[in-house]
């Protein structure tokens, strides 16, 4: 059996076509739902790129050793040496090949954590310097790209991943293919770039919050990146781009998909599509993904397909990164070091799983414009967020979708809130939380003890 896992950057859940929350044009992701497993509700534990992608390869939490962000700003640790499964994958006898955005460790590369061969995109950049030095540039919000499709990055990667399908054919392998969108800037090309009219384009549900009741930094957030004034209008542009982003990479991913069929061996081929994390695009009228921890940035798209995986659409709350490394110990026989998850081998297979988890977790710890932690309980109907030094978070996500009704101080959940406060404190001491070393912040979540949780 070979697997082949392909993994976005900064893909929302609900950017999916079979997701069904808005007109988005996703035909091969879709195709591939069809097929195999979607997961409605799967989440990365931390919404930024580095921690993410180190805790798809180990299975940990990333707290629990300090890779709070990603490097450049600051120091961020690398997981704990040892034999993940890639590796695991290798000494079984597979030919495994990363092809694309690395970004899970600024000291090293997939070559030292187990994959034999690495195609990164330096290639690309040279050759794009090269025959196109005068195409056009843009910022963070984008802009339509004078490259032809076969030139654009996402296409040029999916070419090199069916080079490798195709030239693997006849022996055990698994091949990474990584891609750096639709993180912003979306440069997209046409069709693409034309294919969503931001005149007809529909808004993220979190769209229109006032902040009131929420962590100051989330408002500062907006300021610092100097977007507070933009009103539907400004967003609907750079989200219509990202939708044809997301499309874009959806035809490409068709690439792939079509030289695993064409070579004979789709039959024999788990194929995983997920991403690291989430994106604003606009949402709660934010860019990017620093200092919250709303479904827009946590929760992920996940699809597995393939290898008597069944046809299925599941509900139960997984993890991207806790839950990756322990499936692909249960489907290839492999022993990783002990994750943070579970095996979805069973779920993969149309099993009822009893005693799944009921609740997920995910953190945040801010980045370039400064220090702020925050972890996350979320379960099928409500999410509390523990801000460390700021006012809580309390959602219903059944009437408040968006989570735009902070409702900490609501006294009808009181009795709700210090069940999910007590049972994150228990869950942060399982992963090894560094924030939970000393007990000095304990009596936040097993006493309730926050200034300014509620009004006197």
């Amino acid at each position: 059996m070979n697997l082949l896992m392909i993994v976005a950057d900064q893909h929302r859940a609900d950017a999916l076509g079979v997701c069904g929350r808005f007109d988005i044009k996703t035909p091969n992701l879709d195709a591939l739902a069809a097929r195999g497993t979607y997961f409605k509700n799967a989440f990365t534990p931390l919404p930024v790129c580095t921690p993410a992608r180190q805790s798809m390869l180990t299975g940990l939490n990333p707290d629990s050793y300090g890779a709070f962000w990603n490097p450049g700003f600051f120091h961020a640790s690398d997981p704990p040496k040892n034999e993940y499964w890639p590796e695991k994958l290798r000494q079984s006898g597979m030919k495994n090949v990363f092809l694309g955005k690395w970004g899970a460790s600024a000291e090293g590369s997939p070559l030292d954590w187990g994959y034999d061969e690495y195609v990164s995109f330096g290639e690309y950049g040279k050759m794009i310097d090269e025959k196109y030095p005068d195409r056009a540039r843009f910022g963070w919000f984008g802009g339509t790209s004078s490259l032809p499709l076969c030139d654009s990055k996402t296409h040029w990667l999916a070419a090199r991943a069916a080079e490798k399908v195709k030239e693997l054919s006849g022996r055990s392998w698994h091949i990474r293919v990584d891609y750096t969108d639709p993180h912003l800037p979306c440069e997209v090309c046409e069709p693409f770039a034309s294919m969503y009219d931001p005149e007809t384009t529909e808004l993220w549900d979190g769209y229109g919050d006032t902040f009131e009741d929420k962590p100051y930094i989330q408002k500062q957030q907006t300021i610092s990146w100097g977007i507070d004034g933009m009103g539907p209008d400004d967003w609907k542009v750079p989200v219509a781009r990202y939708r044809g982003m997301v499309s874009q990479i959806d035809d490409s991913v068709g690439i792939i998909l079509d030289a695993l069929r064409e070579s004979g061996q789709e039959d024999d081929t788990l194929v995983i599509y997920t991403s690291d994390h989430g994106d604003t695009c606009g949402s709660h009228g934010m860019l990017d993904k620093h200092y919250i921890l709303y479904d827009d940035v946590v929760k992920v798209p996940f699809i597995a397909a393939g290898c008597g995986v069944k046809a299925q659409t599941r509900e139960e709350l997984v993890s991207v990164g806790f839950d990756l490394a322990p499936t692909i110990d249960g489907l290839f026989g492999t022993s990783s070091p002990k994750a943070a998850g579970a095996s979805l081998a069973p779920i993969l297979a149309g099993e009822s799983v009893p005693g799944w988890r009921k609740e997920i977790n995910a953190s945040s710890n801010g980045q370039q414009f400064g220090f702020f932690n925050q972890r996350m309980l979320r379960d099928s109907r409500y999410k509390y967020i523990w801000n460390l030094t700021d006012i809580d978070e309390f959602y219903d996500l059944e009437q408040d979708p968006g989570e735009k009704k902070n409702l900490i101080r609501m006294p009808e959940h009181a009795g709700r809130i210090e069940k999910m406060r007590k049972r994150l404190l228990e869950i942060l001491k399982e992963q090894g939380d560094l924030f939970m070393k000393g007990g000095w912040l304990d009596c936040q979540l097993a006493e309730g003890r926050k200034h300014i949780g509620r009004k006197p």
